[in-house]
């Protein structure tokens, strides 16, 4: 039995946000879809560009919201009313300052805690209990340059460090699906 059916990957659209650190959830679902061999299309009615994939025989939808982080909310609470899939059902995946490049966390519901995505999908939805991986970005020291460094290009190893985390993440995806919350915090935490 599987405990999501839909998958959320936070991030901007075009090729100017393409290798920034805002965009780390839209390269996990881009990393799931490779691994499942999902294809992305635009879907208008959606906002966004979706996908479908089979895991262990279970239907998942991937997203990835192309109405901008801010905005990310209307696409996940359009696709959400349309195939009728509770909040609970949810994992949205999103970079994340306050864990250091190279690590992923696993996270049942909580605030926004800052981030402008998460705060756009409780307020479209009115709802915080969704499953978040959390990829870790790291932080710049001082908050006045958060926007300047979210919106900027990680570095070369910097990078490896957070497509390797990435990596763990998708291979934990079975049991996060399978709703085996536990065992995947267990494996994602230790790494």
């Amino acid at each position: 039995m599987s405990c999501i059916d839909l998958i959320a990957g936070l991030g901007n659209p075009g090729s100017d946000y393409e290798q920034t650190r805002h965009n780390a959830g839209f390269w996990f679902v881009e990393a799931v879809a490779r691994a499942y061999g999902g294809q992305f299309r635009k879907e208008a009615k959606f906002q966004g560009e979706i996908c479908k994939i089979r895991l262990d025989g279970h239907e998942i939808w991937l997203l990835k919201p192309m109405n901008y982080m801010n905005h990310s909310g209307q696409a996940v609470a359009a696709l959400c009313r349309f195939y009728k899939i509770p909040l609970e059902r949810v994992l949205v995946a999103h970079d994340e300052l306050d864990v250091d490049p190279g690590g992923v966390r696993l996270k049942k519901g909580g605030g926004h805690a800052g981030h402008n995505g998460l705060r756009d999908i409780i307020a479209c939805t009115g709802n915080r209990d969704y499953l978040r991986l959390r990829l870790g970005i790291g932080h710049p020291g001082q908050s006045s340059q958060v926007s300047n460094y979210v919106l900027g290009r990680a570095g070369k190893g910097e990078h490896a460090q957070i497509e390797q985390a990435i990596d763990v993440a998708v291979d934990t995806l079975p049991m996060i699906v399978a709703g085996e919350l536990q065992k995947a915090m267990n494996t994602l935490h230790s790494k």
